[in-house]
């Protein structure tokens, strides 16, 4: 299926497919170098130039749910990309070609095509080796500080990591983050590590857990090779350590990590840490305690709704998939542990899309979390929220479902535009609406700018051939039943 945004007219090819894809390409090593990679690699995945003619650069998508985020996003962006090297180049316009998807005679496999600067990576290992004998936990390109959903909770714990990512080693050293499960301190300690990362690439920053360096302690006293231990962690850049409060009880491990501690704060390398109290709180030598209250101490803590409902909406991004705000509100009114769990019924939801072609609704969303052993129902009357029994759909409720998922407005489905991007998505509304609501031919053509009854009977068939011969048609439309849960 096709769909578009704009509709220049784009006659004839002025340049050929080869030209398109040498042209796309550097358009996308300028784009890549100014957002971050996790984004570059979901939104411009299977992407390409389908056309260029009298000023107008037509960009392809692979699926209809990229149109508006590329629009409010990124549009801007590639029209001054293009036109740097390209200056013909007056507008952008997007097309969704469904075709692009692995279609590598026209896209570019991005993770091919601009591969990450890693260092080696340990065989067997969630590791990559940084130099001789000095070893980290692989930093996730997922977490990025600019994909951090800020609010009261954690502000200053996001504040210290920019300052931190921007001079390492600088006052807010060392930098220590505590808060409960699931709040987002992982998050915010990996992605410091990669904006240092990203600002000095030579840096040597090491990521790795307190349960990893106390095994590290416990086999260096067993082969007593104390020199690769020290080279280990104290000829870095930057040390990042989780879950510090797991020192508590371990003599040894202290001593260690306190000479280590000093090492590296009197050469002015940068220390980042994380536990589940501050440091006042846990069972650790006075000394470490001492240390660790030097530096900045920044707390995360649960987050408020505003900041979940935030988390909710950034996600259903990385997803691509576009859930109804009324949905999101459910889930941040009633997933209030921590993120983690956020996360987890929205993975669900997600699930239920790719693998049953269903849009999670409410209550698509309340049956997950009673699986979950989270009954909203028992929340409902202290939040506001109600799960209302199962309703007929009407015919707004069909037109605005379809313009969700096409990215058309209803006013071009009601009006007279024979553009294949609106004419199919109208089509599919009379189908539904006939199928499932019974409305007469006669009826619909009155709602649809007065058409005549035949013109609705002849689109309504032309969508039943297309459901036999077309699976992506059918996918598309089976999507559209469930959502409105006419099935």
């Amino acid at each position: 299926m096709t769909s578009s945004v704009s509709s220049p007219s784009i006659g004839t090819s002025l340049m050929s497919e080869a030209a398109y894809r040498d042209l796309w390409l550097e358009v996308l090593r300028k784009i890549e170098t100014k957002i971050p990679r996790s984004q570059f690699i979901t939104w411009f995945r299977d992407t390409a130039v389908l056309g260029f003619e009298e000023g107008t650069l037509v960009v392809g998508l692979p699926l209809p749910m990229s149109l508006n985020w590329h629009l409010e996003h990124y549009r801007a962006m590639t029209l001054t990309a293009a036109q740097e090297l390209e200056p013909n180049v007056r507008q952008v316009v997007y097309q969704v070609d469904n075709g692009l998807k692995d279609d590598r005679t026209r896209t570019f496999d991005l993770l091919l095509a601009f591969p990450e600067q890693k260092r080696r990576k340990l065989p067997g290992k969630q590791e990559v080796k940084l130099a001789e004998g000095i070893v980290s936990k692989i930093l996730s390109p997922r977490y990025a500080l600019e994909n951090f959903i800020v609010g009261s909770s954690n502000r200053l714990a996001f504040a210290a990591c920019q300052s931190v990512a921007t001079q390492p080693g600088g006052k807010y050293n060392p930098l220590f983050l505590y808060g409960g499960v699931g709040l987002g301190k992982t998050h915010l300690l990996q992605a410091t590590g990669n904006a240092i990362l990203k600002q000095m690439p030579k840096a040597t920053v090491v990521y790795t857990t307190t349960e990893d360096f106390a095994n590290q302690v416990i086999e260096t006293v067993m082969n007593q090779k104390w020199e690769q231990f020290r080279r280990r962690y104290r000829l870095v850049d930057v040390l990042i350590i989780d879950d510090v409060q797991f020192l508590a009880n371990k003599e040894r491990m202290q001593e260690e990590f306190f000479h280590t501690f000093n090492a590296l704060y009197e050469d002015r390398k940068q220390i980042i840490l994380s536990a589940d109290r501050p440091p006042q709180e846990l069972q650790l030598d006075d000394r470490l305690v001492s240390r660790f209250e030097r530096g900045m101490i920044a707390d995360v803590s649960a987050p408020d709704y505003e900041t979940r409902l935030a988390i909710l909406v950034e996600k259903t991004k990385e997803y691509e998939l576009f859930i109804d705000m009324h949905v999101l509100q459910f889930i941040a009114e009633h997933a209030t542990k921590n993120i983690r769990e956020l996360e987890g019924i929205l993975m669900q939801a997600v699930a239920q899309y790719e693998l049953e072609q269903r849009m999670p609704t409410v209550k698509s969303i309340a049956d997950i979390m009673r699986k979950l052993n989270k009954d909203p129902h028992e929340e409902a009357e202290h939040t506001g929220f109600e799960i209302s029994p199962k309703r007929i759909a009407s015919f707004q409720d069909v037109m605005e479902a379809v313009s969700r998922y096409y990215s058309v407005s209803v006013a071009d489905m009601l009006g007279q535009s024979r553009v294949r991007e609106i004419l199919i998505p109208r089509q599919i509304v009379m189908f539904l609406c006939k199928k499932y609501l019974r409305m007469s031919q006669t009826r619909l053509g009155e709602l649809f700018s007065g058409r005549d009854h035949t013109t609705v009977m002849n689109s309504t068939n032309k969508i039943e051939e297309k459901l036999q011969n077309d699976p992506q048609m059918l996918r598309e439309v089976r999507a559209l039943e469930k959502e409105l849960d006419l099935v």
